[in-house]
């Protein structure tokens, strides 16, 4: 089992700071979860084939995790550019700490190599998975998202609505204590993933 601090502690150290300050202005822009979702362990599968686990796979102290499809046409890439814009906007220290995973809904259109020349157009890094659309239902709830509310594509995934479009935030002990919401600009992003990792 992976040992690395949690985020949400910290994040409750700052909003607690936010507070006794007296400030109108709100120390995060994302939603927090408390308490925080507990990310299922259960294996979906990477582009290259290989069992991935949100919750035992990611290695980095903080995993950004966005539930869409390589097809759709306007919201899955904007909130992809506006998350990848934040990123750019970290210290190098900070991006080391954080990694990216996309997870496919329409796993029937979204093969291992049409995700990974998605995803290379944002960040080679960036993690793409896919599994049964059970299985990603099923770790897609664990975390907040509701993958079978979204439309449902003729190729049998489905295209998540405004709703649920969100940006998770998964810690070193496999919880996700916040997300964000497509309306989030490239600068929230930032300041909020620097919020999380804290002075680390």
């Amino acid at each position: 089992m992976r040992s690395r601090p949690g985020l949400a502690g910290v994040l409750a150290g700052a909003l607690l700071l936010a507070g006794c300050g007296g400030s109108d202005e709100p120390e995060v822009t994302g939603s927090v979860v408390d308490p925080p979702f507990e990310v299922a362990a259960t294996p979906l599968e990477d582009t290259d084939g290989q069992p991935f686990s949100l919750a035992d796979d990611t290695d980095a102290r903080l995993t950004l995790v966005f539930f869409g499809y390589t097809q759709c046409p306007d919201v899955c890439p904007l909130v992809m550019q506006t998350l990848t814009s934040g990123l750019n906007k970290l210290s190098d220290a900070e991006r080391e700490q954080v990694e990216v995973a996309f997870v496919s809904t329409d796993p029937a259109t979204d093969t291992g190599p049409v995700l990974r020349d998605y995803l290379d157009r944002f960040d080679p890094t960036y993690v793409g998975v896919r599994g049964d659309l059970d299985t990603t239902a099923a770790v897609a709830e664990s975390v907040g998202v509701f993958v079978a509310d979204g439309e449902e594509l003729d190729s049998g995934g489905y295209g998540l609505d405004s709703h649920s479009t969100y940006v998770i935030a998964v810690d070193g002990n496999d919880q996700a204590p916040m997300f964000w919401r497509q309306s989030t600009s490239a600068a929230q992003f930032a300041h909020d993933i620097s919020t999380l990792l804290g002075d680390a």
